[in-house]
């Protein structure tokens, strides 16, 4: 990002020039935002496919221009850009742009800055995983202490929208991606946490060091508190590096007995040593472990973290547990899907990368692990050891199986692997029925890839959903045509 970005201003834009990058979710917003400030916009969008043309189709009668198929340059005359998360630092648009001395906001950085001077605060988290899973336990439990608020962001809400919208809030609970905190510097939250910190993305950041370093922007300018994992010192080291506001303190989540400053677990309550009269020797009870749903340790995690961030907005505990409760997790989140002949099935579509399957496979004894899929340059030798105990069987998919394998043979010699090489539509059902074959009454089957999904489905809800349907029709003995 140039030097020149903080010298813009929102109120500056009539009759700029300014290039939107990306459409989507958050480009979309962008542009009509921008627009409605009179400034003379152009949209680039790499794809033109059905959906890129439709919403094109959308903003041209705006007096917007969108060029499709067109990433690269730079248009002639821009002032501006404004981005939607994908697009890496590295793009040719963006070194043309630092090259020309062009300033680059993120649309977060873009809908902090259009806030009014009565805008709702944010509470923002970030993490490589359970980011959108902490933000919603948040929100409910802030409804639940009747406070108006919504859970936007990376969770597929636009802040724009929110931020233009006429709905009143009294504070917002905000997913924020290392893409979008990459581009907003000026982002001053009332309090952040960090969930986790494990390597992912780095193709976009660099390295683990940049990566981090992204997420950490979430605590800079914080008011109240930096919340933290306590079990990742990572997370730790941002606290200590962030330039906040006087009096902000920093709040620890463990799932052990909590310290001073800490909220945590005491046999079997989630309490809070954190936000007392007296944390040297008082514990707030907030809620029971069975509360949680789906009660797993990172899911737990989860909730300690989100229940932190209410409590630093003045939340009561009675709110906490009630929010806990109300709280139904999105699917494919280690969703349980049936029970058959003894076995549980269990959908962690959503376990894309390394960090996000251990914590899956920790909350089960005994496991029959589906896995595979696109690596996205992971090493599962880690993941491999840790888990080893746990495996009854492994059935691998996918166009990166062999990395797991490659793992299994080293690190787990004794566990039996069925190799799938297969990605017709016909691979899950036929994964699953492996599964079935392996597993023994109590087990669990798991589908925790590890992996990205795109070389198979669309995405990972498309895997989710194929799984879940694998599994009734195992429940209902109905064999696919395939077989």
């Amino acid at each position: 990002m140039t030097s020149d970005a903080a010298a813009l201003d929102v109120s500056d834009l009539a009759g700029r020039q300014v290039t939107v990058a990306g459409l989507g979710v958050s480009g979309v917003p962008a542009a009509r935002a921008l627009r409605g400030l009179g400034a003379s916009v152009t949209v680039v969008n790499g794809s033109d496919g059905e959906p890129q043309r439709a919403q094109a189709a959308e903003l041209e009668p705006l007096g917007i221009t969108v060029r499709l198929g067109d990433g690269e340059a730079l248009p002639e005359g821009t002032e501006l850009i404004v981005t939607t998360p994908g697009w890496k630092p590295t793009s040719p648009l963006f070194l043309a742009a630092a090259e020309a001395g062009v300033p680059i906001w993120g649309d977060v950085e873009l809908a902090w800055r259009l806030r009014g001077a009565d805008a709702p605060p944010w509470l923002a988290v970030t993490g490589t995983n359970g980011k959108t899973t902490t933000v919603r336990m948040l929100a409910a439990i802030l409804e639940a202490a009747g406070l108006r608020t919504a859970a936007v962001g990376n969770i597929g809400v636009s802040l724009l929208d929110i931020v233009l919208g006429d709905e009143p809030y009294d504070v917002l609970a905000v997913e924020l991606s290392s893409y979008q905190l990459h581009w907003a510097p000026s982002l001053r939250a009332h309090s952040g946490a960090v969930l986790n910190l494990a390597p992912d993305h780095l193709d976009w950041h660099g390295s683990m060091a940049a990566y981090a370093a992204d997420k950490g922007r979430i605590y800079e300018g914080n008011r109240v508190a930096c919340v933290y994992n306590a079990a990742d010192p990572a997370t730790e080291d941002l606290v200590r590096a962030a330039d906040v506001e006087e009096g902000c303190r920093a709040i620890g989540f463990t799932l052990g007995t909590p310290g001073p400053s800490q909220l945590g677990v005491v046999e079997d309550i989630l309490v809070d040593r954190a936000f007392v009269a007296n944390r040297e020797k008082q514990a707030q009870e907030l809620a029971e472990v069975s509360d949680v749903n789906p009660p797993a340790p990172h899911n737990i995690a989860n909730a300690l973290a989100a229940a932190a961030l209410a409590r630093a907005f003045g939340v009561p505990p009675r709110a906490v547990r009630d929010g806990l409760r109300a709280f139904r997790p999105d699917p494919h989140r280690v969703e349980h899907v049936a029970d058959v002949g003894g076995v549980a099935y269990v959908d962690d579509s959503k376990a894309t990368n390394t960090h996000a399957a251990e914590a899956s496979l920790g909350a089960y004894e005994h496991i029959v692990w589906i896995a595979g899929g696109l690596a996205k340059g992971a090493t599962f030798d880690e993941l491999v050891l840790t888990a080893a105990k746990r495996l009854r069987g492994v059935v691998l998919i996918g166009a990166d199986r062999a990395l797991i394998g490659e793992a299994l043979a080293r690190h787990a010699t004794d566990v039996p692997v069925v190799d799938l090489d297969r990605t017709d539509t016909g691979a899950m059902a036929a994964a699953v029925r492996e599964a079935a074959r392996l597993a023994r009454p109590g087990d669990t089957v798991l589908m925790a890839p590890a992996c990205a999904s795109m070389d198979m489905f669309t995405n990972y809800n498309k895997r989710g959903d194929a799984f879940a349907a694998a599994v009734h029709d195992l429940a209902s003995g109905r064999v696919p045509d395939d077989q």
